[in-house]
């Protein structure tokens, strides 16, 4: 059975004075999202070199669901917080597993 799942990686980048409050914003979307249908796994990653760098390492059955997954109450949400403590406009990228 083939796997044509959609890959997405969402990076994050917070303020150096916002780092905690962009932590506990983020970890707010992450048991909600895993039980979103279509979605397969939902990582919430910090880079041990630059605290201050958040990556979300997603799977999802389809573009479709991603989609529906960045209207829900949760992310709306979530990104209406985190106004103001970004340093940078979130980098959100899908992709495709290639064989």
């Amino acid at each position: 059975m083939p796997n044509n799942s959609v890959r997405c990686v969402a990076r994050l980048f917070a303020k150096p004075d916002c780092l905690e409050k962009v932590l506990s914003i983020l970890r707010t979307v992450v048991e909600p999202t895993r039980k979103e249908s279509g979605c397969i796994s939902y990582e919430l990653l910090q880079n041990r070199a630059d605290p201050s760098d958040f990556t979300f390492v997603e799977e999802w059955a389809s573009d479709g669901d991603i989609d529906i997954h960045l209207a829900t109450k949760h992310i709306q949400d979530a990104l209406s917080m985190l106004a103001g403590l970004l340093s940078e406009a979130p980098d959100i990228r899908r992709y495709t597993v290639l064989k």
